[in-house]
């Protein structure tokens, strides 16, 4: 096995680790039913957020490493399209997720009682909405790393 193919297969396992976890983040907190479930369930998402940047930083990395490599690379529409798309991606969370979760954290810190404001709906909708934009950049990245359409 070659450099190249090592640092591909790298890149493989990081956008396993990195995007796999990001794509089930919604689904873990709407199925809570109370606030002792729902805090728990918030838990469980941060622990995947460790997995998301972990390997988004590996897979942004591997990524670099390879059109290293190879420089021809950024010649390619395709790899040229996926990095400004990760780029955007990785904005998300500073400049659109981060403001709509401090909300939604602060309610879960303070909130007394176990029944889910209803508060808490609107605001998960919010970042939900930018969640799912994510997503499907995500998948469109792969979608262009799969099938190099130009």
């Amino acid at each position: 096995m070659g450099l190249y193919s090592f640092i591909l297969l790298i890149h493989v396992f990081s956008a396993i680790l990195g995007l796999g976890p990001g794509f089930i983040m919604i689904y873990v907190v709407t199925r809570a039913t109370n606030m002792t479930e729902l805090r728990h369930a918030y838990l469980i998402r941060n622990r995947l957020h460790i997995f998301v940047m972990v390997g988004g930083t590996l897979l942004l990395l591997s990524g670099l490493t390879m059109g290293a490599l190879r420089p021809y690379l950024f010649r390619m529409k395709w790899y040229v399209a996926s990095l400004i798309l990760f780029v955007v991606a990785l904005g998300f969370g500073p400049v659109v997720l981060s403001p709509r979760s401090k909300p939604i954290k602060a309610l879960l810190k303070n909130h007394t009682g176990n029944k889910i404001p209803e508060e808490y709906y609107a605001l998960s909708r919010k970042l939900f909405f930018y969640e799912r934009i994510e997503n499907v950049i995500f998948l469109i990245i792969i979608a262009l790393m799969v099938l190099k359409p130009f």
